[in-house]
């Protein structure tokens, strides 16, 4: 199914495939682009497993974790038990080399895009896509991630929206697993295989309907111009400054403020402090 949108039409969420895979319940899988051979080996089995236990995997549709994960999920006799949510317009293949790979989604699992078609990707799609992965499950899981990466960003909105976190640990001498282990230190859950996972998102399964509560009532459109992005940046400086009060001052929609100090974050420009605060990085 396909439902196109107006440029300027408040934004949807424009879907091909079939969507009845999203009435079971999802797991994210994401983590690094530059994965080591045996986390990506790692995140293919844990997807599979999934999937077999009647899980859908949710992923970004990314280089290293994220690819390896579609494609255990539509391993043999999966039935494309998959959800590819993409940075671009659902007709533009993004990276490339994932061209093939999109399209088997789109054909035997669910391929979702937030931008208009033709909409190639850019920085700021991003923190949305990641917002989306994290709201679609009721459990993520990274495997592999560095300090300051979109993998930990989406483990934290994965948190902030109260769905269950969860990290595989590495090695303390490989920087890919950093931020895997900041995560378990800070109380993510260990996951060794899929009965872990499981067990993690049994309580949260008869839930899962939540998991588009944020979709809910009038649409708001997240994407900020340049006007309101330079005007946040202003606000902001090294003194930490509650997120509300940069609301306040801009007149922004929350939405949009959020948007944008993701943006920032991900370009490791801003600091995220307790209560809510944040000032520049």
């Amino acid at each position: 199914m396909l439902l196109a949108g107006l440029e300027s039409a408040p934004p949807v969420l424009i879907v091909r495939g079939n969507l009845r895979l999203l009435d079971r319940p999802a797991v994210a899988i994401v983590g690094a682009r530059n994965a080591s051979a045996a986390a990506c080996r790692f995140a293919r089995g844990l997807a599979h497993d999934l999937a077999e236990e009647g899980c859908i995997v949710v992923s970004g549709l990314a280089r290293g974790i994220d690819t390896a994960a579609h494609q255990g999920a539509l391993g043999q006799g999966q039935g494309g038990a998959t959800a590819a949510v993409i940075a671009s317009g659902i007709d533009i293949a993004f990276p490339p080399e994932n061209a093939e790979l999109q399209e088997n989604i789109a054909q035997f699992g669910v391929l979702i895009a937030e931008q208009i078609p033709g909409r190639e990707p850019l920085a700021r799609h991003f923190p949305s896509r990641n917002r989306i992965i994290a709201g679609l499950a009721i459990g993520t899981v990274i495997v592999e991630a560095a300090p300051r990466s979109g993998s930990l960003i989406t483990a934290r909105l994965a948190n902030e929206a109260g769905r269950e976190v969860m990290a595989v640990p590495g090695s303390p001498l490989d920087p890919r697993a950093q931020g895997c282990n900041a995560l378990i230190r800070d109380g993510a859950t260990l996951i060794q295989n899929a009965g872990d996972v499981l067990e993690t998102i049994r309580p949260m399964a008869g839930r899962v309907e939540q998991r588009t509560t944020g979709w809910r009532g009038a649409p708001v459109d997240t994407d900020a111009s340049d006007t309101e992005r330079r005007r946040i940046t202003d606000l902001l400086g090294h003194t930490p400054v509650p997120v509300d009060e940069l609301v306040r001052q801009s007149g922004f929609h929350p939405a949009v403020v959020a948007t944008v100090l993701l943006e920032l974050e991900l370009g490791g420009r801003l600091e995220r402090h307790a209560g809510g605060r944040v000032s520049l990085g």
